[in-house]
């Protein structure tokens, strides 16, 4: 990794120079760019990683303006992975940038080569495929990440990391659980997750995007992937929960954060 415009100046002072060397060569994958995923991404990036992989259906909805990193009223519609691709370069120019317009899920969990990389981090909805992506990541060689519901809560000091099994008070690892016992099927390896076991109750009724400006119904074709129609979550959740921006990025920034741990203590 090379320094050319001083932009990793601060970090090399805290960490040195053996260390930064380090951090440039890792390989990152990152499952779901939303609230989550997006600023883990970014804090990656800040922190010197040149090689990351971003995966996400998704496009940009009215609804995600408030919690995720790539989502403005200008960017409504627009595929998530792409304008995030393009922020992180804006950081990084000399950054590797794979954006990945796809679903992990058990049918596309073979195209994603998960043993390639050094780092694998789930931030994902979807219990099936999160489900999936947990017991495809634990069989693989890289550090896995996992970040579990980030809905619901609003007190920061409230948000902890934890192995999976010691994870208490979370609803979406207690599905998880279930899930796993249901198939039978259980993760080959310990893994860290960041979650919080406050659960508040949604105080606003729930609404769609409620304007002719968002893009988020079936309406526009991603010529690159025809299978994606417009491809959006909000309307195929069973619930919509509330969110917010400081919660869902913290979640982001300790996952990034526990990444650069890991390498920091290789040294």
């Amino acid at each position: 990794m090379t320094n050319e415009h001083g932009i990793f100046n601060r970090l090399t002072l805290l960490v040195g120079e053996e260390t930064m060397e380090r951090i440039g060569r890792q390989r990152v994958i990152l499952f779901g760019v939303g609230g989550v995923g997006s600023w883990c991404a970014e804090s990656l990036v800040r922190n010197g990683i040149c090689h990351l992989t971003i995966v996400d259906s998704d496009r940009v909805c009215i609804t995600n303006v408030n919690r995720q990193l790539q989502a403005t009223t200008k960017t409504v519609g627009l595929v998530k992975v792409e304008v995030l691709k393009k922020r992180l370069l804006e950081i990084n120019p000399q950054a590797e940038i794979n954006a990945i317009q796809e679903i992990y899920s058990a049918e596309t969990a073979s195209m994603f080569e998960l043993d390639t990389y050094d780092y694998i981090i789930d931030a994902i909805d979807s219990l099936e495929n999160k489900v999936r992506l947990i017991l495809h990541a634990t069989e693989c060689r890289g550090k896995f990440f996992s970040a579990m519901g980030a809905a619901l809560k609003m007190d920061p000091t409230k948000v902890k990391v934890a192995e999976f099994r010691e994870v208490q008070g979370c609803p979406l690892a207690r599905a998880i659980r279930k899930r796993f016992k249901k198939i039978e099927e259980y993760p080959r390896k310990k893994f860290l997750c960041v979650y919080s076991r406050e659960v508040l109750p949604n105080k606003g009724a729930t609404t769609t995007c409620g304007t002719s400006a968002c893009l988020c119904p079936k309406a526009i074709i991603n010529a690159g992937n025809p299978d994606l129609v417009n491809h959006e979550w909000c309307s195929s959740k069973a619930q919509i929960n509330g969110t917010t921006a400081h919660i869902t990025a913290m979640f982001g920034f300790i996952i990034a954060g526990l990444v650069m741990q890991d390498i920091d203590k290789k040294i």
